[in-house]
C-alpha cells in the first residue's frame, strides 16, 4: 500500500455520545473516502444504522468487544478488509463496555500479516459529563478507557455545572496527566485534532484487555409489533433502568417511530422518519440474565400487548 489509512479510535463509556461526535466528525469529512467499523454489544446495531450515509464504508462487528478474545480476529479481519477500500480514514467505535488497553497488539497482529496498512493517529475517549464521575467509581473499563486515549473530549457540558465539569478534568488528569482536554455541547467540537499529533500524549503501555467472555455482559433484544404509548414506556424504563448500563432502540408510539436511548436516570427521545418491520430495544444488563424477570413482569403489567426477549 503507497499511503497508509489515517485510523482513530473513539473509546466512551456507554451514551457518552461517541456516535453524535462521530456523525458530526463525518459531515465534517464529506468529500474524503471514510470507513467505519461499529461495535456494540447488541445483537442488532442502533448506531450503525444511525450513521449510516450514501457511499461510505461500514462494517459493524456485533455481539460483544472487538478487544476480547471472543471477537478480537473478527476485529482484525474488517481491519485487513477495509484496507483494500482505498480509504484516507478508517474510524472505529468501540463499544461503550470495551476496554481498549490492547489495541497496540491487535495492530501489531495486522502488520505481520499484512504489513503497514494503518496510521494509527489516536484513541479519542469521549467522556459523559452527566455520568463519568459515578460511573467511574463502578467500573474499571471506564478508568481503563482514559489511561489508555490520547485525547479526552468531555461530552454534555450544557448539562453540567462549573463545579462538576473542574471535578471531572481533575478525575481525567489522576488518570491520566498529560492528555488534552476539550469539552463539547451537543457532540459539536473544533477538529482541528485530525491535523494534529496527538499520539505524542501516548501515556500507557499496551496492556491485556479487561474484556474476556467470562465478563461479557447480558445483553437482550426486546421486540414488538403495534405501538405503545409514551408515559407508558417511561413507566417501564423507570422500573427496570437501575439494572442495565444501557437501553436504546427504535420503537412506534402513538405519536410515531422515536429513537429511544436511556442512560443513566435520563430518557431521551428523538423523531425518526425511518420505519421499521417491528420496535426493538437493546437492554444491556448490569445483573445479568436477572434482569429478564422483571422486565417480563413489568411489561405485563403495563401493557396489553405482547413482547418478545431474546
Amino acid at each position: 500500500m503507497d499511503k497508509k489509512i489515517n485510523l482513530y479510535l473513539l473509546t466512551g463509556f456507554l451514551g457518552s455520545g461517541k456516535t453524535t461526535f462521530l456523525t458530526n466528525i463525518l459531515e465534517d469529512l464529506s468529500g474524503e473516502k471514510v470507513g467505519v467499523i461499529m461495535n456494540e454489544f447488541g445483537r442488532i446495531s442502533i448506531d450503525g444504522e444511525i450513521i449510516k450515509k450514501e457511499g461510505m464504508e461500514i462494517v459493524e462487528i456485533n455481539r460483544g468487544s472487538i478487544f476480547c478474545s471472543c471477537l478480537k480476529l473478527s476485529f482484525a479481519h474488517a481491519m485487513i478488509e477495509m484496507a483494500d477500500r482505498d480509504l484516507k480514514y478508517l474510524f472505529v467505535e468501540s463499544s461503550g463496555l470495551a476496554d481498549p488497553s490492547n489495541i497496540g497488539e491487535i495492530l501489531e497482529g495486522i502488520k505481520a500479516v499484512k504489513g503497514d496498512l494503518y496510521d494509527y493517529k489516536a484513541a479519542i475517549c469521549v467522556v459523559d459529563g452527566v455520568n463519568f464521575l459515578e460511573q467511574l467509581e463502578d467500573l474499571e473499563t471506564v478508568e481503563r478507557q482514559i489511561k489508555h486515549c490520547h485525547l479526552a473530549v468531555i461530552s454534555k457540558v450544557d448539562l453540567i455545572d462549573e463545579e462538576r465539569l473542574i471535578n471531572i478534568i481533575s478525575k481525567i488528569k489522576e488518570i491520566n496527566p498529560i492528555i488534552p482536554i476539550e469539552t463539547m455541547e451537543f457532540g459539536r467540537l473544533d477538529y482541528n485534532f485530525l491535523h494534529e499529533d496527538l499520539m505524542k500524549y501516548n501515556w500507557a503501555e499496551n496492556e491485556d484487555s479487561t474484556n474476556v467472555p467470562e465478563t461479557k455482559p447480558k445483553t437482550l433484544m426486546l421486540t414488538y409489533d403495534g405501538e405503545i404509548k409514551k408515559d407508558d414506556l417511561i413507566k417501564f424504563i423507570d422500573r427496570i433502568k437501575s439494572d442495565a448500563y444501557r437501553l436504546k432502540g427504535f420503537l412506534k408510539l402513538e405519536d410515531g417511530w422515536k429513537q429511544v436511548d436511556v442512560v443513566g436516570k435520563r430518557i431521551d427521545f428523538k423523531t425518526i422518519d425511518e420505519k421499521y418491520e417491528n420496535s426493538q430495544l437493546v437492554i444491556i444488563s448490569k445483573i445479568g440474565p436477572h434482569i429478564i424477570r422483571p422486565i417480563a413482569n413489568n411489561w405485563n403489567e403495563i401493557f396489553d400487548i405482547e413482547m418478545k426477549l431474546r
